[in-house]
């Protein structure tokens, strides 16, 4: 129906604000893990992008159960022998930029797990005085301080992970996320995940057929979606994509169909917080965040 009616310039202006904010509400952010692949630029690089509101480092591969925590950032640097203290200069210009840089834990390979509630929170001592804010001797990234940690716990065993949780999340200023996989629950993050804590959950709807987008069918993946964002408790939860075809076994959008048909689906069912992508180097190579960060 049409209308003559003529508002005051300053409820006009009103009216063109509070829909400013409604779109930029409903704007997702980027988080993309960096670490794994020494082609794929360096951290300073991901974040001069602008592209990325998170970047994780991935991984330490290696902790609990009494072991000596080990940081694989494959062929960026050598941790065992002090060579990526100078990360802490990218880190801090990361930060200076308003990205928020995370360590990741875990990975598909490594040796990790947590055997007690007194292991979790040697794990979460370890981290803070290492990777956090406390003041650790031997911190493998320099003195730049983190904003948080990722929990990308693949291998199956959920033990005490939402003791860790719970540990981290005593500091109030530390960010805490995870990347489950997108069947629901999570063989290896359900536990942790029902307590809440999560700020952000970037779940993994990649090499999981099951609750994937397949050949423009986004019906297993709106459901998956739906189940996940009301029955987790989390700040946001974002879409966890592959960033080309090689970056995983299954679960490649195209740029087109993520913007055009997806997102749309799934931005209206839950706390959506964005897309996460699987990795920076894959990203590098297709230019995926920059296709489509215009309308994630």
């Amino acid at each position: 129906m049409a209308s003559n009616l003529k508002w005051p310039p300053v409820l006009a202006l009103i009216v063109l604000l509070a829909a400013g904010m409604v779109g930029i509400a409903s704007a997702g952010n980027i988080a993309v893990y960096w670490g794994q692949n020494g082609n794929e630029g360096t951290l300073a690089d991901a974040c001069n992008s602008g592209n990325y509101a998170y970047i994780l480092i991935a991984f330490l591969t290696t902790f609990g159960n009494g072991q000596t925590p080990v940081l694989n950032l494959a062929g960026h640097c050598d941790p065992s022998s002090g060579g990526c203290t100078g990360l802490t200069s990218d880190i801090q210009a990361c930060q200076s930029q308003g990205i928020k840089v995370l360590l990741s834990l875990g990975g598909s390979g490594g040796y990790y797990g947590l055997s007690s509630t007194d292991d979790a929170n040697s794990v979460a001592s370890y981290l803070w005085d290492n990777f956090l804010g406390g003041s650790g001797s031997s911190r493998p990234l320099g003195s730049a301080v983190l904003d948080g940690i990722d929990l990308d716990i693949e291998n199956g065993n959920s033990a005490h992970y939402d003791d860790l949780a719970n540990a981290l999340k005593a500091n109030n200023n530390v960010l805490l996320t995870a990347a489950p996989q997108c069947p629901y629950p999570d063989a290896s993050l359900g536990p942790a995940l029902q307590t809440g804590l999560f700020d952000n959950v970037w779940i993994q709807f990649y090499n999981n057929p099951g609750c994937e987008y397949v050949n423009g069918d986004d019906s297993n993946l709106v459901s998956a979606w739906s189940t996940w964002t009301s029955s987790v408790q989390a700040g946001k939860f974002y879409l966890g994509l592959p960033a080309s075809t090689q970056a995983a076994g299954s679960g490649y959008i195209q740029p087109g169909d993520l913007t055009g048909t997806v997102i749309p689906a799934i931005n209206g069912i839950g706390s959506y917080g964005g897309i996460m992508l699987w990795s920076r180097y894959y990203d590098v190579l297709n230019n995926y965040s920059g296709q489509v960060k215009g309308g994630v």
